[in-house]
């Protein structure tokens, strides 16, 4: 793996977008019972690679700084929730070719880990999403279930939906235009039609310059 400046510089926007999202939403992005938003960019691991990833684990890593640190036990989620990003983003980037299970395996990753331990902070659920908790379960039972269900709205459901829109073929086109590194499949054609795109761009130029050319001359 390596970053040149516009890696570098993608990175920092996927980590602070990451973080600031995290930050306006609050509470309701760290507790027991959470729906965090920012968790949506994580599918788009599968389209812009190793950028993506390393910008929503240090996304992760300065929002729960923010979050968590002053509370008790909030080390946990410091060093923990990065983790589990981590662990998500590469799982999506290494099943790109299967996007939707990806995003499923994420969300349970992320489910598993932070629900391990968010209950320590947070407290344990007394319900989830207003459906009530078997009195039976243990503490970390809910709290996984609970982190796993949200994780999936925010990353297979919002998160999915996002990285769809973002690979359709004008938009793909679009960011490549801009310098943007966005990773195709096989078999994807994009690359291709924008080849066709570039070449066909440089024979309109090649034609105006005949014409400039052929007016000068008359």
């Amino acid at each position: 793996m390596r970053f040149d400046s516009k890696d570098l510089t993608l990175a920092i926007v996927f980590a602070a977008l990451y973080a600031a999202l995290v930050i306006v939403q609050g509470q309701t992005a760290a507790a027991t019972i959470q729906l965090r938003i920012a968790d949506c960019l994580i599918p788009l691991c599968a389209l812009f690679g190793w950028p993506a990833i390393a910008g929503v684990t240090a996304g992760a890593l300065t929002s729960n700084m923010f979050t968590s640190l002053s509370m008790s036990n909030g080390v946990y989620d410091v060093a923990f929730g990065p983790l589990a990003n981590l662990l998500a983003g590469i799982t999506v980037y290494a099943l790109r070719r299967r996007r939707l299970t990806a995003c499923v395996l994420a969300s349970v990753e992320i489910g598993l880990i932070v629900g391990s331990y968010v209950w320590l902070i947070f407290g344990s659920p007394s319900n989830i999403f207003n459906v009530g908790i078997p009195v039976d379960w243990p503490f970390w039972a809910a709290s996984i279930v609970s982190i796993t269900i949200s994780s999936l709205i925010a990353i297979a459901i919002i998160g999915y939906a996002l990285l769809s829109i973002l690979s359709r073929r004008n938009t793909v086109l679009s960011l490549k235009s801009r310098g943007l590194k966005v990773i195709l499949l096989k078999s994807e054609p994009l690359h291709e039609s924008f080849q066709f795109c570039q070449s066909n761009d440089l024979v309109k130029i090649q034609a105006q310059r005949i014409k400039n050319l052929v007016k000068r001359r008359m």
